[in-house]
């Protein structure tokens, strides 16, 4: 509870003032200071800054390093902030970035499900599309199989042929079951969407639960939470305030479980289903994830970052051949759930 009143009240105010007083845009110098990407920065700015606060107060010892770059010409860059070897946290990342570029075909596909539609006229063969694009990116891995690895993306994109979308989502991992941290998980994520569309959590859940799907396994990564792509559809005030909501209920959706179960014992055995858990988590991000595959296609044109975009993968994984768990095992019951996504709020 203390950590979570944190973030509320005048200390929460005091935070949000030193982020902005300290805070060096890499936007453009043109952008206009009222434009929604200069305003999308400072929203992901500020989160990110206290996201970690958050987690390296239930760490006790682990601190994010702060690694800032800028790109050639003073357009775009980012900042990744890292923890390892924590009391809590195997590895923790959260990456800060602003891009300005051109983006092949393939590039494009991986940013938005809409493609070349994106463009506005038919893509040449060869061309690319003028864009810029801003987001913050999380994954965290704990040490403790109890504790659920967590990831969130939240970004905006824009061409310069006059399209504009939202994505994002956060999401959980657990390697055992407990109902009622998912309901709490999900519950904090509904009660967000709840307030500006009823309709937005059910959907968003099952795209989650879509997206997250390991289709050569047959199975989901984890058990969801929301996600949401090329989302345009309301005014972009509206679409900001909520990803800005959104941001704002990581630590009110994560910290409490990891509260619970940071000092929870565990066996060999659990922490080796762990690092097969992490198996999967692995392949998921390097053959689905939209995020690397667009970092992975802009690498050729000088725009990714290898670091940056790798940065979501665990320390630690395992693979075993023909892994199937013992029938009516706490594993089996979650393998179940990952075949067979369930509903929790």
């Amino acid at each position: 509870a203390a950590l979570l009143a944190a973030f509320g009240g005048a200390r929460r105010r005091r935070g949000r003032a030193a982020v902005k007083a300290g805070f060096v845009s890499m936007c453009r110098p043109s952008e206009p200071e009222d434009s929604i990407r200069r305003r999308f920065e400072q929203v992901v700015a500020t989160a990110q800054e206290e996201i970690c606060a958050a987690i390296e107060a239930v760490d006790g010892k682990g601190k994010f390093s702060r690694d800032g770059y800028m790109r050639e010409g003073g357009a775009g860059g980012g900042l990744a902030r890292v923890m390892a070897d924590g009391n809590v946290f195997e590895k923790a990342g959260i990456a800060l970035s602003v891009v300005y570029g051109e983006m092949p075909e393939a590039a494009l596909k991986a940013a938005s499900e809409r493609g070349a539609d994106r463009v506005g006229d038919k893509l040449p063969p060869g061309g690319k599309v003028p864009f810029f694009a801003c987001g913050l990116s999380s994954v965290m891995h704990p040490k403790n199989p109890n504790c659920p690895t967590m990831h969130f993306n939240y970004r905006y994109f824009e061409t310069d042929a006059g399209s504009w979308w939202f994505g994002g989502g956060t999401d959980i991992t657990p390697s055992y079951l407990d109902e009622e941290d998912m309901r709490h998980f999900h519950g904090t994520y509904k009660h967000v969407c709840d307030k500006y569309d009823k309709s937005w959590y059910p959907r968003f859940k099952k795209e989650a639960d879509e997206y997250f799907l390991i289709a050569h396994r047959g199975e989901t990564r984890g058990l969801g939470g929301i996600f949401f792509d090329d989302f345009s559809e309301e005014s972009k005030d509206k679409h900001l305030a909520f990803a800005k909501d959104c941001l704002e209920a990581v630590p009110k959706a994560y910290v409490p479980i990891l509260e619970k179960h940071k000092n929870d014992g565990f066996t060999e055995a659990q922490k080796e289903w762990q690092l097969l858990r992490r198996g999967r988590y692995t392949e998921f991000n390097l053959v689905y994830d939209r995020g690397t595959v667009f970092g992975m296609k802009m690498l050729p044109s000088g725009v990714g970052r290898i670091e940056t975009i790798l940065m979501s993968l665990p320390e630690n994984a395992k693979w075993k051949y023909m892994h199937e768990p013992e029938p009516g095992s706490p594993e089996a019951e979650i393998m179940e759930i990952f075949r067979h996504p369930r509903e929790w709020a």
